[in-house]
């Protein structure tokens, strides 16, 4: 992966030139196209995959490896020159390509991909993916596409057209001289299998009246270790000096920003899990600071009543008054 940390007078260039040119190529970017683009994020992207699942039942579930390293200059650079004529900020968005990075005090030329880090490097990766988008608006018989920067589903009636959709979508990563990650790139049969995407878990099951089962999403076993892995930095022995007090502080903006994520989906049952989550991590750092275990009962119980009154956030909001309830 490049990473490209521009200076900040490099920024500010590239920050002025994204202003003239993102109006442009938003004129043409297309409604299936949700990643780094003004009033569009990953929430409306997880529901329109939702929405499509109510009608169909197959997944392309596509992996791009490597997209931001193997972006083709001469292709991208093909790209802006069909839409921008000043020849400046062609030569501009060139030099920012082949910038090349210095590691170990040794310059590396870079003859392919986007650093990432840089102002305009998302609208760039759009520019080059907006091929795809093209493609599938012009062949809508091969499924919908759903696309968040290089993450995109690909949602289709049957397993037929999803092997179709498959060929298609090789042709296309071939001209853009790309490659799908063939370990993760799959179809997947929502009657019997689950799909990740943006953090989502995606399954059907229980069933309609008439029998038909129902698309759920709630969060990911990955982004559930992610979660779990963060409170458990925050909770470890090694910030046992901190009081509980400054723990909450902390856990607040991680809760409050994974709620407000992922709390439009079918997350409560994974959210009472994270609830309990933290209250045993919180109360485990007070039950081991404890020498003396017949004091432990009453520790608990001021544990118990402290929680309860706390500022302490909480993933699923009906949970709060479950533990106040004890007082």
């Amino acid at each position: 992966m490049i990473l490209g940390i521009p200076t900040i007078r490099d920024r500010i260039v590239q920050q002025a030139c994204k202003i003239v040119i993102e109006p442009v190529f938003e004129a043409n970017f297309l409604d299936s196209s949700y990643g780094f683009r003004p009033k569009r994020d990953a929430k409306q992207a997880t529901e329109k995959v939702k929405k499509e699942l109510y009608k169909n039942w197959y997944v392309v579930d596509a992996d791009i490896q490597g997209y931001f390293d193997n972006i083709n200059h001469e292709i991208l650079l093909g790209l802006l020159n069909r839409r921008i004529s000043d020849r400046r900020v062609i030569k501009l968005c060139r030099q920012w390509l082949q910038a090349g990075v210095i590691e170990n005090g040794k310059y590396y030329p870079t003859e392919k991909g986007s650093p990432q880090g840089g102002v305009i490097s998302p609208l760039l990766a759009n520019v080059y993916l907006h091929v795809l988008d093209s493609y599938w608006e012009n062949h809508k018989e091969l499924g919908v596409i759903v696309r968040y920067a290089d993450d995109a589903v690909i949602v289709c009636r049957t397993r037929k057209d999803a092997e179709l959709a498959f060929e298609h979508l090789k042709r296309i990563m071939t001209k853009l001289k790309l490659t799908l990650n063939p370990q993760k790139t799959k179809i997947v049969d929502m009657n019997k299998e689950s799909f990740d995407f943006l953090g989502f878990c995606y399954q059907k099951f229980g069933k309609t009246q008439s029998g038909r089962k129902l698309p759920y999403m709630m969060p990911s076993k990955k982004a559930m270790k992610k979660v779990k892995d963060a409170i458990r930095v925050i909770t470890c022995r090694k910030s046992a000096y901190e009081g509980l007090e400054q723990k909450v502080g902390k856990l607040n903006p991680l809760i409050r920003g994974w709620r407000n994520y992922f709390q439009h989906g079918n997350s409560t049952k994974r959210f009472k899990q994270l609830d309990e989550y933290v209250w045993m991590k919180l109360w485990r750092r007070v039950y081991y600071r404890r020498k003396q275990k017949k004091y432990r009962a009453h520790v608990l119980y001021g544990f118990r009543k402290w929680y309860a009154t706390s500022r302490i956030e909480y993933f699923y909001y009906l949970n709060k008054k479950r533990y106040v309830a004890v007082f």
